[in-house]
């Protein structure tokens, strides 16, 4: 391969190939055709370095090859779902839309942010709150500072499926890791639990990042019976609290397969850490690569990655280089170096006439109930204490009757009372079929 590119972890790629780099639909790419492919995209792409540029695509191999020409060109990118763009472009400095089809071109806008970036003439990446609680934010990153933390890994050609897809971090982070390592990105069909099963049997898959949620619907669809998973190795969880019955029962599914919490934001990308050997649910932070301190309870983070801030929100959230990730942690000391466990969310935080409870204590406890498969605690509005406690089950039929309201309340509360202070049991019950999920496979949560 000849090189046209001169940032290392480009540089990196040619050292690879002929491995394997995409699966893409049962398609099979190596590093060369990747490579490849990006050399042809940064001359056929008509669109001027250091554009501001919006990729709206499904996750494949065409896009990944596309995104990484862009920032050769030194562009600003924001991969965004094609199921929903135009919830994301309002008010943001698009100045091209690339789709499947054609490319268009915006006004121009501009931000003191992009303008940094042009002046630096550095790529940056745009990246999309979900907007499920409120207006989509806008997070601005340098890109070639995020590409460089990558530069320095040790090459481990292991196979790992791709289930986020490129507008969220987690799925930035997954592909970034695998290309610099020198490993296999595999890409269902379709992200659901019966086409991800099939995938991992099919091309011997080993690594599985996924929510929590998604691993949940593993488990409630039965699939995981019905596939040779014999090749997975590991499961990484992340993007939102695990419950430890969710996870108690995925490792008596998979005892073959060791499970890992990860951790970061859309602000400060992956976060380096180690789980606890004692206690599930602690993480230690490396501080050798993030700076962290805790701050009436809230977590705060400083890293080599971190964004510059937000396009289009307050950026009260940055402050003196820190970013308040809004988490709330509890610690714990295991060999004198000190753990953390995200207990919950600042703006999940439910106020009982001045008592505060964070719901995942609550779905904790009620999903410890035999014939109660998920749950979601949410705050109900209430004249007299401010709020209440609301709850919203997904029943297992076979143990447990949908249509007797009554029994179903007495279950929940006696359960609850053993564990829980009064203030904390739910006053409203409500049978579901099945809890909302958003696009990147999280919990709909309602504030």
């Amino acid at each position: 391969m000849q090189s046209v590119i001169k940032h290392p972890f480009f540089e990196r790629l040619k050292n690879y190939q002929d491995s394997l780099a995409i699966i893409d639909k049962d398609k099979k790419y190596t590093y060369a055709n990747l490579y490849e492919s990006i050399k042809q995209s940064i001359y056929s792409l008509e669109i001027p370095d250091q554009s501001i540029v919006a990729l709206i695509s499904d996750y494949s191999f065409q896009s990944i090859a596309i995104l990484l020409s862009l920032s050769i060109k030194k562009c600003i990118i924001a991969p965004l779902n094609p199921e929903n763009p135009n919830h994301y472009l309002q008010d943001s400095p698009i100045e091209f839309i690339i789709t499947k089809d054609k490319i268009s071109k915006l006004q121009k806008n501009t931000h003191p942010f992009i303008q940094y970036l042009k002046e630096k003439q550095t790529s940056g990446l745009i990246l999309f709150s979900s907007g499920s609680t409120g207006k989509p934010k806008g997070i601005v990153h340098n890109l070639d500072s995020m590409l460089d933390s990558y530069s320095q890994k040790i090459p481990n050609p292991t196979n790992t499926a791709g289930i986020f897809l490129l507008d969220h971090i987690a799925g930035i982070d997954v592909l970034f890791n695998q290309l610099a390592i020198g490993g296999t990105l595999t890409i269902p069909k379709k992200r659901t639990p019966s086409e991800v099963c099939k995938l991992i049997e099919k091309h011997n898959v080993e690594i599985l990042p996924a929510s929590p949620t998604f691993l949940k619907l593993l488990l409630l669809s039965g699939v995981l019976e019905e596939y040779d998973l014999s090749s997975l190795k590991m499961i990484i969880h992340g993007s939102e609290i695990m419950p430890e019955k969710i996870l108690k029962n995925l490792k008596k599914s998979l005892p073959f397969v060791k499970f890992k919490q990860s951790f970061g934001t859309s602000e400060t990308n992956a976060i380096k850490t180690k789980n606890s050997k004692t206690t599930e649910g602690f993480i230690k932070i490396d501080t050798s690569h993030t700076q962290y301190k805790i701050i009436n309870n809230e977590l705060w983070l400083k890293s080599k990655t971190q964004a510059l801030g937000y396009l289009n929100a307050s950026n009260n959230s940055f402050e003196d280089g820190w970013f308040k990730t809004g988490d709330i942690v509890e610690t714990l000391i295991e060999n004198n170096e000190e753990y953390i466990k995200i207990i919950g969310r600042i703006k999940e935080v439910i106020n009982v006439g001045g008592e505060k409870v964070l719901p995942s204590e609550i779905e904790g406890v009620v999903l410890e109930i035999e014939g109660i498969v998920d749950c979601l605690v949410y705050g109900e509005s209430n004249p007299i204490t401010g709020q209440s406690i609301g709850l919203k089950v997904v029943l297992d039929s076979k143990i447990l009757d949908c249509n007797d309201k009554i029994g179903l309340k007495k279950i929940i509360r006696k359960h609850c009372k053993k564990y829980l202070s009064n203030y904390k049991i739910p006053t409203k019950i409500t049978v579901v079929e099945k809890l909302e999920m958003t696009q990147r496979f999280k919990k709909q949560l309602e504030i």
